[in-house]
């Protein structure tokens, strides 16, 4: 059960980029990052699941972490490979792996978009 840090990749937008933690194994928790003018979110996993899932957390005081949701209201809590909304705009967010075994080996990259 580590932190694992996050990489941050430009895009052609000067106002977006991507945030990736790789890899994430069984426990682990990606570093919060925290830009919060950055309200627009969508998040990738891919990789190998061992039975995992991702669950993408915020918070706004860094300490209390809440699961976030999808523009449909469900959980974003992630057991197979795909690309999802965020709704909320948060302070900070953070992926966190639940379950999983020895053969997990995850990728959650996470658009962030400025919008104004």
């Amino acid at each position: 059960m580590a932190e694992i840090l996050h990489t941050r990749t430009a895009t052609r937008n000067t106002r977006a980029f991507v945030a990736t933690w790789a890899p994430l194994a069984q426990g682990d928790t990606g570093e919060p990052i925290g830009f919060s003018q950055y309200s627009d979110k969508s998040v990738q996993v891919a990789g190998a699941f061992g039975g995992a899932s991702v669950r993408v957390e915020g918070s706004n005081n860094g300490v209390d972490w809440a699961v976030l949701t999808d523009p449909q209201g469900n959980d974003l809590v992630i057991s197979s490979a795909k690309i999802e909304m965020v709704t909320e705009a948060t302070a900070h967010v953070r992926p966190v792996v639940v379950g999983g075994s020895g053969t997990t080996d995850l990728s959650v990259s996470m658009l962030l978009k400025e919008v104004r």
